[in-house]
């Protein structure tokens, strides 16, 4: 394979990624072995417009790595970020194209902070490529490629980090070990939050133009090539199905994750259902800004809530649960425990305080990730591709039995939950607050998601007949990809 040239790897590629392109792209970080400590890690940030940003300042921090190439569809932004580092001195290469940038041999390791519907296929193809990455949450923008993203890392013995940073919380590993421990007795519950504001992103009456300096066919890349139906390009793709996941699988991935990390489980649950929409405003986005996920684990229900809207009409400020907007709360038979990054408190039945775990929250994520690039040892790892597979498929589940529900009214659906006391107290919060938000609760018919059975360890959703749900959220646990961004069946 050492005559292999970029031709040759965009071949590959473009037939979706069957054939692994290793050799002429093979960095010094390769062979697996464990490398000295004073070898420098050559970075290269994929993604420059928000967290991408970020992940500059993040890793021009750690000792012992250099910048040394962006990567962005968006040559404005590109130029900008490689201008701002040459500022400091700090000369990088220039992409537009992730799959050139992958030929460089001279580059070890990629960040991945990119919108969500790339997530996948560029950790699939940098594996393919001999490259170390940390990939943003939501590791995928479904289920089908999260997994493919697992095996590409361990086919090819990758190091491979999922951006849940508050797996290197120091707290979070003291209240999980506490939980486990029974003090507080049997877990009953975990509950997520993430109340943030997301105002409308407005409505417009035709295709928009592309702004100037965007490769569009590469920025869409594994989507649909669509013309822009929304205001802005950027940000705001995030409330559209075909790139986004919503705020369950934008924010929300962190508290999800946090939730199961609490109950121990290491795999995706039997049962999902969803209940929700979007209410406040009629706008060009799609995904629900308003919405309590029930991820049904045997032991102890998983659920999350989501809502975009404020505390009341006229404000900006957000409402809470307990004291948290985002973060979670974890109820046990003899007290609970509310929290979030960086830690919390734990109540006893009475709901006083009597323990406070606190930290600096995830701040050593990314000096982790190359601790491990350097160690070449996956066990090294706070946040493994693995796990932030799993946690990024409990939010694509529960959008799933969004996508596939019908419209009930508010009595319908209590109705329906009856039996539910965890899931009633929720519902009741929710209509509150909507009710505060000026929505008419007695006309609004929110969406009751599909109640749907899934079997974990094949990762598919159960089927009693060719054309019950089951089949249907099958369908969306991948998606038809756009040659050449497709990913492969086989990594």
């Amino acid at each position: 394979m050492q005559g292999n040239n970029r031709r040759d790897f965009i071949k590959r590629v473009a037939v979706g990624g069957t054939g692994a392109y290793l050799a002429s792209s093979r960095s010094a970080f390769s062979s697996g072995a464990p490398t000295g400590a004073n070898d420098a890690v050559r970075m290269a940030i994929v993604g420059l417009h928000s967290k991408g940003k970020h992940h500059i300042e993040m890793f021009k921090k750690v000792p012992g790595v250099r910048i040394v190439a962006l990567c962005d569809a968006d040559e404005n932004i590109l130029d900008r970020e490689v201008k701002g580092l040459a500022s400091e001195n700090i000369k990088v290469e220039r992409y537009f194209d992730i799959r050139k940038l992958l030929e460089n041999k001279d580059i070890d390791a990629i960040s991945i902070a990119t919108p969500n519907h790339w997530h996948s296929l560029m950790t699939i193809w940098a594996c393919q490529a001999g490259k170390d990455v940390y990939v943003e949450k939501p590791i995928s923008h479904n289920v089908f490629e999260g997994r493919k993203a697992v095996e590409a890392a361990s086919k090819y013995g990758r190091i491979v980090q999922a951006g849940t940073q508050s797996r290197s919380d120091t707290a979070l590993h003291q209240v999980a070990d506490y939980l486990r421990s029974g003090e507080l007795g049997k877990i009953l519950r975990a509950r997520g939050f993430c109340y943030k504001r997301r105002a409308s992103i407005g409505k417009v009456a035709g295709p928009q133009p592309i702004p100037s300096g965007i490769h569009y066919d590469l920025w869409a890349g594994p989507a649909p090539l669509q013309p822009l139906m929304r205001k802005e390009l950027h940000y705001d793709w995030h409330w559209v199905w075909a790139t986004g996941n919503g705020d369950i699988g934008n924010q929300g991935i962190h508290e999800m994750d946090m939730c199961r990390w609490m109950l121990g489980e290491q795999q995706l649950p039997p049962r999902v259902f969803s209940i929700g929409g979007r209410f406040g405003y009629d706008d060009d986005g799609e995904t629900a800004n308003t919405q309590i996920s029930v991820l049904d684990y045997p032991a102890a229900p998983l659920i999350f809530e989501v809502r975009g809207l404020p505390e009341k009409a006229g404000v900006e400020n957000m409402g809470h649960y307990r004291g948290v907007r985002i973060g979670f709360v974890v109820d046990c038979e003899n007290g609970s425990f509310a929290g979030g990054a960086g830690g919390g408190w734990v109540y006893d039945r009475d709901n006083k305080r009597v323990k406070q775990f606190s930290s600096s929250g995830g701040d050593d994520h990314v000096p982790n990730f190359i601790q491990a690039v350097r160690s070449r040892k996956t066990s090294d790892l706070n946040a493994p591709i693995l796990g932030g597979h799993v946690s990024s498929a409990l939010c694509h589940l529960g959008n799933i039995s969004h996508r596939l529900g019908t419209h009930f009214s508010q009595a319908e659906i209590r109705e329906k939950m009856k039996d539910r006391t965890d899931i009633t107290e929720a519902l009741a919060r929710f209509e509150e607050h909507l009710t505060a938000n000026g929505v008419d609760m007695a006309q609004a018919k929110p969406v009751l998601g599909a109640g749907l059975d899934f079997v974990p360890a094949e990762e598919r959703f159960a089927t009693s007949c060719e054309y019950d749900l089951g089949t249907w959220a099958n369908q969306l646990l991948t998606r038809n990809y756009r040659a050449p961004y497709i990913v492969p069946e086989k990594v």
